[in-house]
């Protein structure tokens, strides 16, 4: 098996970026983004100063990325948010899993104390297993949230992970 580098993003992974992005998002099955989302505008989302974008490479390939950024402004901001997408001819193998565990780590190594997942598509069950093995909750479930493309209506998950206790001068 190939090894499996996860790293910052730079701009010349942009075309990779867009190849999975552009390949998750069409299906209409797990991503609030249309899917007819234009490049212009994923690679804008994506790649955008205000988030953190990690790819993950294997033999020189983007095979997939993140996002990690605060998940709420001003005194929300000690909680994160992460978006992950794998390229689909390779789910399964386990890039997921260590996209996860990867910004976990990053999270907590940004100062973070939590992370939240907003939207998780309650019939995506491999990310819902997946992110229930690394830790996370489900602490709500938004009924009819997500529409999904081949299903209609479907319900969708809020997941929670705390990550830590916050440095004692964050508390007084």
């Amino acid at each position: 098996m190939p090894v499996l580098v996860i790293r910052p993003a730079t701009t010349k992974d942009s075309e990779g970026i867009w190849e999975i992005f552009h390949l998750v998002v069409q299906t209409g099955d797990t991503y609030a983004f249309a899917p007819d989302t234009s490049r212009a505008d994923a690679l804008a989302y994506w790649l955008s100063p205000q988030v953190q974008t990690f790819v993950a490479m294997q033999n020189d390939q983007v095979v997939g990325t993140y996002i990690l950024r605060p998940n709420q402004p001003g005194l929300g901001r000690h909680v994160a948010n992460a978006s992950y997408m794998v390229h689909p001819a390779i789910q399964g193998q386990g890039i997921g899993r260590a996209m996860g565990e990867h910004s976990l780590e990053a999270a907590r190594q940004a100062g973070y104390l939590a992370m939240q997942f907003n939207l998780v598509v309650s019939t995506n069950q491999a990310a819902v297993a997946l992110w229930q093995k690394l830790g996370f909750r489900i602490v709500g479930t938004l009924p009819r949230a997500f529409r999904h493309q081949q299903l209609g209506y479907v319900d969708a998950h809020v997941m929670y992970q705390w990550l830590g206790e916050p440095p004692a001068a964050a508390t007084e």
